[in-house]
């Protein structure tokens, strides 16, 4: 019998990333394809890119050269959004050899008709006005818990962002195909589902740049919170102005969503965030942050924000880091501004030394370390729901309550995939939580 062909996949990026990698690793599996670790020799190796990481083609070379070693007979192929906004680019690194842009990333077993090695990256990417079907995807890395991919592309003009370009208008999944995913996800014992997509608030707009909404965001999260067999469900990124009081409502009564909810800001000043074009301003942000705390006081808040945008002044910052420091939220991811190709933002004049961006990045990481610490604190004495994950770490195993505190206990392989009722203890000394039993959930 013939030996079937290896394929591995290395995914740089987002979750919605991850989502896809899995959707277009099954689609090689049905084509009779052994899939196998990247570390691994393969015949292929496909790696999905993004376009948001600093140093995004530096980070692709390392990855190729990496395949290189392990097999240089190998076919590499590179997919995502680095692939659709910069093929030739992609194409021409050294043992690349097929870039494929965001329509063609779903049917790539139908460009791999020979795996032998091309001189040059051959190219198949379309104009991004033509990325205007739906694909839909969920991502299984590991037993507890799948990326479930609900919508796609943006139709936003933030100044800085190239993500419209990478993945073209926003669409969404049916409603019939998200609960067939979600069943599918809790029949394999997967106990949590996050929500992921480029803008996922914007949920509902038809397939084909429909701009009428078939369905809202609201109506998405009460049809799942009704599917048989997931213990949770997590709203990953949404925006301020997408998050209405009905979702918040919701989620605070629901069977199965979490408080935790992550809302990004970008900037805490007004003069930015008009620069950067985003629909709101700090005063919305505020009011979802307070309405989040009166329905749900132990909901975890986290917060995306960029520093070092075009025009930001030390006092701009500083308007930034007071209204975060002020605000009742858990943690931040925070992002330094990087120039990025055909975007306004990178026209505009008042631009930060790299050395300032780094500096202010540094506050910022230091008010998370802060603000995830207090928020740790003031849940110890609680008693909570965790669901524990399949690692070993040095003895430990670790997981995470329903509104996102770390927790750890000593190794047991039966406690994998169980939810349990807990007691939080105190703060152990690397940043993570101990707990107690109370009894077992499931």
């Amino acid at each position: 019998m013939e030996n079937k062909k290896k394929v591995a996949f290395y995914t740089l990026g987002c979750k919605l990333n991850f989502s896809e990698t899995s959707t277009i690793a099954r689609n090689f599996k049905d084509e009779g394809f052994d899939r196998v670790d990247f570390e691994e020799v393969a015949d292929i190796y496909v790696i999905n890119t993004c376009s948001v990481t600093e140093n995004a083609d530096k980070q692709f070379k390392q990855i190729v050269k990496k395949a290189m070693k392990l097999n240089d007979k190998a076919f590499v192929a590179a997919v995502g959004c680095y692939a659709q906004l910069k093929p030739e680019e992609l194409a021409a690194v050294d043992g690349v050899d097929l870039v494929l842009g965001a329509t063609e990333k779903f049917k790539i077993t139908d460009y791999i008709n020979d795996l032998s090695k091309n001189d040059m990256g051959e190219v198949h990417s379309c104009e991004i006005e033509e990325a205007d079907f739906y694909v839909g995807s969920y991502s299984i890395g590991d037993r507890t818990r799948a990326f479930l991919k609900v919508q796609d592309g943006c139709d936003y003009k933030c100044t800085y962002c190239t993500i419209p370009l990478a993945r073209g208008i926003s669409r969404s999944d049916t409603m019939e195909n998200v609960m067939k995913n979600a069943k599918e996800i809790s029949e394999r014992g997967i106990k949590e589902i996050v929500l992921t997509g480029v803008n996922i608030g914007d949920y509902g707009k038809g397939e084909f740049g429909n701009k009428k909404h078939e369905h809202t965001f609201y109506e998405l999260v009460q049809a799942l919170d009704k599917v048989e067999g997931i213990e949770r469900l997590r709203i990953s990124s949404i925006e301020p102005n997408l998050l209405k009081n009905e979702t918040i409502d919701f989620v605070s009564q629901s069977r199965t969503f979490v408080p935790h909810f992550h809302i990004p800001l970008q900037s805490g000043s007004n003069t930015i965030l008009k620069k950067m074009k985003r629909r709101y301003l700090r005063e919305l942000y505020s009011d979802r942050v307070a309405k989040i705390r009166e329905v749900m006081p132990h909901a975890c808040i986290g917060v995306d924000v960029i520093v070092g945008f075009p025009g930001e002044t030390d006092e701009l910052f500083l308007e930034t880091y007071n209204f975060l420091n002020e605000l009742e939220i858990s943690y931040l991811h925070v992002f330094t501004y990087s120039e990025r190709d055909n975007t306004e933002a990178a026209e505009m004049d008042g631009v930060v030394p790299a050395n300032v961006r780094a500096k202010r990045s540094k506050m910022l990481r230091g008010l998370s370390v802060k603000k995830r610490r207090a928020f740790y604190e003031s849940q110890i004495g609680s008693d909570r729901t965790v669901l524990f994950e399949g690692e070993n770490k040095e003895g430990y195993i670790h997981g995470f309550t329903e509104n996102y505190v770390k927790v750890k206990t000593p190794w047991n392989p039966e406690l994998v995939n169980t939810l349990h009722h807990v007691n939080l203890t105190k703060i152990d000394e690397d940043g993570s939580v101990r707990m107690e039993f109370i009894k077992e959930l499931a």
